[in-house]
């Protein structure tokens, strides 16, 4: 079964998220997007919703988290190569994000985690037959 994957995230500056995922060259759906919420593309079947904070309350009856002070979520992505990887990274970070952990490579899979400017930790990852750059 296949399905479309969305997940979302509450974002205090949505213009800011917005311009900060845009600049790592994601692409925005502007089907879904409007002043209360971004849809960016991830791949075909992968999306995250950016909900302006207030919008993001409604879908919940618990209270929101602090990404800043917790981390809720760890949203993990493949690119195409380990050099991807660290441009991914030091476009967010160039970007108004910061480094969340050092690099890791462990068997084939090369990663780096960074986190956006609400908190958020994202994370590369490259997943080569012997992690050798791709």
């Amino acid at each position: 079964m296949s399905s479309m994957v969305f997940v979302n995230l509450p974002v205090r500056d949505l213009a800011r998220s917005t311009a900060f995922f845009t600049a790592l060259g994601l692409d925005l759906d502007p089907q879904y997007s409007d002043e209360k919420a971004a849809c960016v593309v991830l791949g075909t079947e992968s999306f995250v919703m950016l909900l302006a904070d207030p919008f993001f309350a409604t879908f919940t009856t618990k209270p929101v988290a602090d990404a800043t002070a917790r981390t809720e979520v760890i949203v993990a992505f493949s690119v195409g190569s380990r050099a991807r990887v660290d441009e991914v990274v030091e476009a967010a970070v160039t970007a108004g994000g910061s480094p969340s952990t050092p690099a890791i490579e462990e068997g084939g899979m090369y990663s780096r985690s960074f986190q956006d400017p609400d908190g958020h930790v994202w994370e590369a990852m490259f997943m080569g037959a012997s992690g050798a750059a791709g």
